[in-house]
């Protein structure tokens, strides 16, 4: 039985967990819920049927696999990484994950705070000089490795990949002071699964955000 993974019909938080399932070869189907059109955005498609799922925690994303009911989207990653072996093999690849699964929440949030204003187009000059000095934060902690976590993929470099990619989409070169960053994308899109998966009918490019957003939301 294929791996159930159901959230809004945009990339936004499941991204990395298609990437993650594409290049492991995991068997999953998708369910993506539509926002309802300006001005009320309605959410009713999700909210009907939020409670009648068994979900401890009832939230979007969600994975269902068997019997397993998840929600948090880094404790979905984490179980798929676990079933293809991505979380790190050994205690200091360990330790980077685990960092890296936190610090790139940090910059999701700080993205999502920013796509979703209504001041974007007032406030994306600062917003890109913030994220210039958190993008040379995690240059300095890739250094010259090929992964994040060192020198074994793991489930963080598809969080990286979809986040890094979405700033592309601000500023197309956002990344140029950053060699080893670019270096990495580029890795990550000529993976055979993940150059395959996005040139196929499966691959969400937009929207990245949903209808609410002021970015993104294309």
């Amino acid at each position: 039985m294929p791996v159930l993974i159901a959230y809004w019909k945009i990339r936004g938080l499941a991204q990395p967990m298609r990437y993650l399932v594409e290049y492991a070869g995991i068997d999953y189907k998708e369910k993506r819920y539509e926002v309802g059109p300006a001005p009320d955005f309605s959410r009713e498609c999700w909210f009907s049927e939020k409670h009648t799922l068994g979900l401890p925690f009832p939230n979007l994303p969600y994975m269902i696999d068997g019997d397993v009911k998840l929600t948090q989207s880094n404790a979905i990653l984490r179980y798929l990484a676990r079933k293809a072996n991505l979380l790190g093999t050994s205690d200091t690849e360990v330790i980077r994950v685990d960092l890296m699964a936190e610090q790139s929440m940090d910059l999701r949030n700080l993205m999502v705070r920013h796509f979703y204003n209504p001041k974007w187009e007032e406030m994306k000059e600062n917003f890109l000089k913030t994220v210039a000095g958190l993008l040379k934060d995690f240059s300095d902690f890739l250094g010259q490795n090929p992964w994040f976590a060192g020198q074994n993929i793991t489930f963080v470099d598809f969080v990286m990949y979809e986040l890094m990619d979405q700033l592309r989409e601000v500023d197309s070169k956002i990344l140029d002071s950053h060699k080893n960053l670019q270096d990495f994308m580029a890795r990550v899109e000529e993976l055979p699964r993940i150059a395959a998966y996005k040139k196929s009918d499966r691959f969400m490019s937009r929207p990245i955000n949903n209808k609410m957003a002021k970015f993104g939301f294309e």
